[in-house]
């Protein structure tokens, strides 16, 4: 019997212990404040809010604020995680063999943000941006590196990441851009988060601004196809000259496509000699293409 009680109090022991522990545990965890992050996908940003604001998707067409913006971003968390303190903001973007643009590495060198770059491919379509998504979300969740997302996007691929980060016990609250038609959101995403915001037109209105397209007056009538042609067959000839035969036989793997750099040069330089504007002119533009593409591939 007093074998038995002697067990019964070392048992009594090691609970109290144990209930100390744990005491102590949830006291840290009381005392240990909630941290939020915010997860934007550049390119449902730019083609939202240009939409929304400049009346179109291409980045081209339209100047974009990253810098006020992304404050503008981390103000309206402060107000919604009112007791919760910012890791940081992800933007997650795509660029050619992952080589930050002049834009990029502005936006990469201010406080608070981590660039994180997809690829583009020949279409200029991101490739790789919703796993980088997810890897961060899972991870940073997994190690109780945050409470709460903001995740600023649309993509039904999405749903993985935010699966991920719910079952380490992360709450992600999804953030969207109006839509002036339908929505932008794939409706699976929806139903998986936390929680849905909408950020309309007054919120972009500071931060986008639709640039000045330039005047063209040509001095004849609409060219003919085979003119254009011959433009882009003299604009070839042109840039092995000035940018180098190395520089360009690089493009061949990726015919007929032009990465959207060069066929944007293309284009620009195509109508200073034309005096006439390709915009919207989608049969001239694959006659300029296929001009360039003839010299090019002559030559090799």
């Amino acid at each position: 019997m007093e074998v038995m009680n002697e067990d019964l109090a070392a048992l009594h022991a090691r609970i109290e212990r144990t209930n100390e522990l744990l005491q102590r545990m949830l006291a840290e965890v009381a005392k240990t404040p909630s941290t939020h992050a915010i997860f934007v996908d550049a390119g449902y940003l730019y083609a939202a809010a240009g939409r929304l604001v400049a009346g179109t998707e291409d980045r081209r067409a339209f100047d974009l604020d990253a810098e006020g913006l992304i404050d503008a971003l981390i103000d309206r968390a402060r107000t919604i995680f009112a007791d919760s303190r910012l890791l940081r903001v992800y933007w997650y973007d795509g660029a050619r063999r992952r080589i930050h643009t002049a834009e990029q590495q502005s936006i990469a060198e201010l406080p608070d943000v981590k660039v994180r770059l997809g690829n583009l491919n020949a279409n200029n379509q991101q490739k790789g941006v919703d796993s980088l998504i997810r890897t961060d979300l899972e991870s940073l969740a997994r190690h109780r590196a945050i409470s709460d997302a903001a995740l600023l996007g649309g993509d039904e691929d999405l749903v993985s990441a935010v699966e991920a980060a719910q079952g380490y016990g992360a709450r992600v609250h999804l953030w969207g851009i109006e839509a002036p038609e339908g929505r932008n959101q794939a409706e699976p995403l929806l139903w998986e988060v936390d929680s849905q915001r909408t950020l309309d037109l007054d919120f972009f209105k500071p931060y986008v601004s639709r640039r000045t397209a330039p005047a063209y007056e040509p001095a004849t009538g609409r060219p003919a196809r085979e003119d254009v042609r011959f433009v882009g067959a003299q604009i070839a000839a042109k840039w092995l000259v000035a940018r180098g035969r190395d520089t360009l036989v690089e493009l061949l793997p990726g015919h007929p496509y032009l990465p959207g750099s060069v066929d944007q040069d293309l284009l620009v330089e195509a109508e200073g000699l034309l005096q006439y504007s390709l915009r919207g002119q989608a049969d001239l533009r694959r006659a300029l293409r296929d001009g360039f593409w003839d010299h090019l591939q002559a030559q090799y």
